[in-house]
């Protein structure tokens, strides 16, 4: 079913959605939600968006930060061509937290800039190297340093989105439902220190909405490395459950919610589809805005293969960003 319908259609996919979920239908039981302040109508910011449009890309790379350890995290900036400005949108890797880079989702990234989007995919540090919340603190400084340098790169700074992947979509949800968490923000910003992490939306495909849950099931498909890469990342073990945007919401925390879009694989055993239709229903009766997406015959990275499912998936993020960029 379509993204983009009348209010309507809308209001009666919530409800299936949340009923599904057995989950009330209304947000009454939340305390009221923290929403962005950052929320200003796009007509403020100059920034028209056609996700139809194509650009000439250039593609380059920057010095993102150092880490405590001394290693060196790169940026992967994919500019379109032309004046700008253009939307802006901060791609975090997945991996497990354990693995991967900034290239990680390199089609997706090409694909979403050659539509007018400057994308900036970072390196985050991996859990081997620090554990939770090291790799938040690197996008929640991602976010406040992309604001500040995107206009450098003919970006619109003032209404950032996130795309995140996996353990990368786990990380977009800690930094935009808690963009002032004290130490999320530990890293400083000196050039910028008035900026906030605050984002305007996020993307995720895949992303690991119930950490707990997913290691879980790991544990019963005897999948030892993912066990370990939970157990590394996770450390103490509480953090687990701390760090867990599925139990923040049903703890009922102050929570900042802006629109969310998740995508999944409805043949994922990795993370399972029950499981992320459960925070979908959770993050809407807490009166967030998700739309939650099953994609039929398809794992866990399947955008990492061409065919009709990943075009889909490129055109579904594309939709996404319009309806938030140029949203009245």
């Amino acid at each position: 079913m379509s993204t983009h319908t009348s209010g309507r259609r809308d209001f009666l996919r919530k409800m299936t959605v949340l009923g599904a979920a057995g989950l009330p239908a209304s947000g009454a039981l939340w305390p009221r939600p923290v929403r962005s302040p950052g929320a200003v109508p796009a007509s403020n910011f100059g920034t028209a968006y056609d996700p139809s449009a194509r650009f000439g890309i250039t593609v380059r790379e920057v010095e993102f930060r150092r880490t405590r350890a001394g290693r060196t995290l790169m940026a992967r900036i994919y500019q379109p061509d032309g004046p700008g400005p253009f939307p802006t949108l901060l791609d975090l890797h997945g991996g497990a937290w354990n693995a991967k880079d900034r290239r990680a989702e390199e089609p997706m990234d090409r694909a979403v800039a050659a539509s007018g989007v400057l994308v900036v995919a970072i390196d985050l540090t991996l859990a081997p190297e620090a554990p939770y919340p090291a790799c938040v603190q690197d996008a929640n400084y991602g976010v406040r340093w992309l604001k500040w340098k995107a206009a450098s790169w003919h970006g619109d700074g003032s209404k950032i989105g996130i795309y995140g992947s996996s353990s990368g979509g786990h990380v977009a949800e800690l930094v935009a439902m808690r963009p002032r968490d004290a130490r999320y923000n530990a890293i400083a910003l000196p050039e910028a220190p008035a900026l906030d992490a605050t984002v305007a939306y996020v993307a995720m495909r895949s992303p690991i909405s119930d950490p707990y849950e997913r290691f879980q099931n790991a544990k019963r498909l005897e999948r030892d490395g993912m066990v370990k890469n939970n157990t590394t990342f996770f450390n103490p073990w509480d953090a687990i459950f701390e760090a867990n945007p599925q139990q923040i919401l049903e703890r009922r925390e102050p929570v900042t919610l802006v629109p969310f879009l998740i995508m999944q694989g409805a043949l994922d055993d990795n993370v399972l589809p029950a499981v992320q239709a459960k925070f979908a229903a959770t993050y809407a009766a807490a009166g967030g805005e998700c739309d939650y997406e099953l994609f039929d015959g398809c794992q866990h990275e399947w955008v990492a293969t061409p065919g009709p499912q990943t075009d889909r998936a490129r055109e579904m993020v594309k939709a996404f960003i319009a309806r938030h960029v140029n949203a009245s």
